[in-house]
């Protein structure tokens, strides 16, 4: 009887926070620098920097989300679907001042190359626990597996993981490449077969 309390509760208390987080993601939208429509995120569960943050349309941001950019921004496409756990960071630490305690350095010390933006295109899946890191580019349809550390430019279309992440994969050849270029872009947006040729030759 009590074990059937308890798990009661418990059921009682996760929609209840599921439905806060509903109303405070309606409130919390316009926090973003830009924020498309039909955005799902968790402002209960995740610790973001909403002032420098760009976010397309369909766009859903799993629960535990850490986005920062203090400095820099982060801009995320169309279509985008993160796992839970996902961080994004906008700048790093300085710590290039001889004779300073990198605890007492502060905004002035920063050089530009410590703080880029974070760029993610459209139609991308982040996975559960992934970590991008400042100055990446994720090309449209790419994939990021669980818990890949993310320092480089990632091309579209290709599966990417591991510490520090790495290509693994194309997800399709050229053709079909182009063909799903062709049913969901205009003509002026899609990449042509020598841009595709090109990218699956690196």
């Amino acid at each position: 009887m009590k074990h059937s309390i308890l798990k009661a509760l418990s059921f009682f208390h996760y929609y209840l926070c599921k439905a806060y987080d509903r109303v405070l993601m309606h409130l919390y939208r316009h926090q973003f620098k830009v924020c498309g429509s039909n955005v799902v995120f968790y402002p209960t569960m995740s610790d973001i920097y909403y002032r420098h943050i760009s976010v397309g349309d369909d766009v859903y941001i799993g629960p535990g989300a850490s986005f920062m950019a203090l400095i820099s921004s982060i801009s995320i496409g169309d279509k985008v679907m993160f796992g839970p756990n996902v961080t994004i960071r906008g700048g790093n630490h300085s710590t290039h001042i001889i004779g300073k305690f990198m605890a007492d350095y502060r905004t002035p010390d920063k050089r530009k190359e410590d703080d880029q933006p974070v760029i993610i295109e459209n139609d991308v899946w982040i996975g559960t626990g992934a970590i991008i890191l400042k100055g990446v580019r994720i090309g449209r349809g790419a994939i990021i597996a669980a818990g890949a550390v993310v320092t480089r430019n990632v091309p579209p279309y290709s599966i990417t993981g591991g510490i520090p992440a790495k290509l693994i994969k194309f997800r399709w050849s050229a053709d079909e490449i182009l063909q799903h270029e062709e049913k969901l872009y205009s003509a002026g947006d899609r990449l042509t077969k020598a841009d595709i040729e090109e990218l699956l030759q690196k």
